[in-house]
């Protein structure tokens, strides 16, 4: 990953913080995957990522290209309760 797109990465990871609507579910995916975590499965419209280490999985759903607020609240406080950092 390129220094730039490390700083995009942070800079959403603030907006996501910020406010958790009308979040891109692409641009989700690939912060959960800077995060460490790896798509397990699919099932219906749900993506199930998991990692190494964390024992709560990440559910997020691609609702017209959003993730459901709820689910972005959701990652969030998995990445706080497990102390996570964005990987270089």
């Amino acid at each position: 990953m390129s220094r730039r797109e490390n700083v995009n990465k942070r800079k959403f990871l603030e907006k996501i913080c910020n406010n958790n609507k009308n979040v891109n579910f692409y641009d989700l995916v690939a912060i959960i995957e800077a995060f460490g975590f790896f798509q397990i499965r699919t099932k219906g419209s749900h993506h199930i990522f998991a990692r190494d280490g964390v024992y709560d999985l990440v559910n997020i759903q691609n609702e017209k290209g959003e993730v459901k607020p709820y689910q972005v609240t959701q990652f969030l406080k998995i990445i706080e309760k497990f102390n996570l950092e964005l990987e270089d």
